[in-house]
């Protein structure tokens, strides 16, 4: 099976359990997720299964949104529910308009400092394994450039305050939460995190565990595997001839002369890949003396699994 599952992660488990609990249920080794999920935050976990797992990164890199809930006037050394607080601030007050506008200047290209508690390394360290062996003072943080395309603010009470918003990988909503609260000077956390996407993947084509169970139990899990070229809808395509694709899957590199259709562009480097079995692979398209050829990248096709169903 060589297929893609986007799961509803619960709150209390890591995203390595979700793969262990997929793993067994599917009764498949090759299982991995495509970007880890905090423990404490729950929503759209894309899974890989078998060959697929190749696509991960590609996943990893989407877009993704989420609905998270800031709590004013505590600040954790985590930035988030699960740490010490560290700091407490009573008796503050804000108009809509005052945290609307601290909001307003996470929005664009920023330079965002992600938390010590983070699963980034350091030195091939985690820093939140040194950060909890008290080894904080080895860390040196540096800020990331993230993109934040949209906040919209959904509710404003007392000290919470209710978010939507959609960034770009590597973003941290716990650091939002963070630096909203020391531009307000009252400090804040992230009390609640939902993922509601994650590239293609949302709320509505997500499966529970359970129902990843009930479905494996009663056959009708087919309706909810993705293949592998439905995350990958952005890349343009080449289609090659039938002579070519047992040259192209044993490393060959195609000319252009043997594309039967395409639609990529001057700008594009990788492309989906297909021939008459279906899905082949991603390419690498390779450009020399006004020529096109084309080169395999990963190679998905094995004779087994024909099209896309999605």
């Amino acid at each position: 099976m060589n297929k893609i599952i986007s799961i509803l992660k619960p709150t209390g488990m890591t995203s390595h359990d979700v793969v262990s609990v997929v793993r067994k249920t599917l009764n498949i080794k090759k299982v991995g997720h495509t970007g880890t999920l905090d423990p404490d935050a729950a929503g759209v976990l894309p899974i890989c299964i078998g060959k697929a797992t190749k696509v991960s990164e590609l996943i990893l890199n989407k877009d993704k949104s989420y609905i998270c809930e800031l709590t004013l006037g505590v600040t954790t050394d985590t930035y988030d529910s699960s740490g010490e607080i560290t700091k407490k601030v009573e008796g503050f007050k804000f108009s809509d308009d005052e945290i609307k506008k601290a909001f307003e200047t996470q929005i664009g290209q920023i330079e965002q400092m992600p938390p010590v508690y983070s699963a980034l390394k350091v030195n091939g360290k985690r820093m939140c394994d040194l950060a909890r062996s008290g080894k904080a003072d080895e860390i040196n943080i540096k800020p990331r450039q993230v993109t934040i395309k949209k906040i919209d603010i959904l509710s404003i009470e007392n000290d919470k305050v209710m978010f939507y918003v959609e960034c770009s990988k590597g973003t941290y909503v716990r650091s939002i939460c963070h630096d909203v609260g020391q531009i307000l000077g009252c400090g804040a956390h992230m009390s609640f995190l939902l993922r509601t996407s994650s590239g293609k993947f949302n709320l509505e084509n997500s499966i529970t565990l359970d129902e990843l169970k009930e479905y494996v139990e009663n056959k009708s899990l087919d309706k909810y595997l993705y293949d592998i070229d439905y995350v990958l809808s952005d890349f343009k395509m080449v289609l090659l001839k039938d002579n070519a694709i047992n040259y192209y899957v044993n490393g060959g590199i195609i000319g252009e002369n043997r594309f039967i259709k395409s639609d990529y562009s001057d700008k594009d480097k990788l492309v989906r890949v297909y021939g008459k079995q279906g899905f082949l692979g991603t390419g690498k398209l390779l450009r020399k003396n006004n020529l096109v050829s084309v080169k395999s990248d990963k190679l998905f096709f094995d004779g087994a699994e024909n099209g896309s169903n999605k």
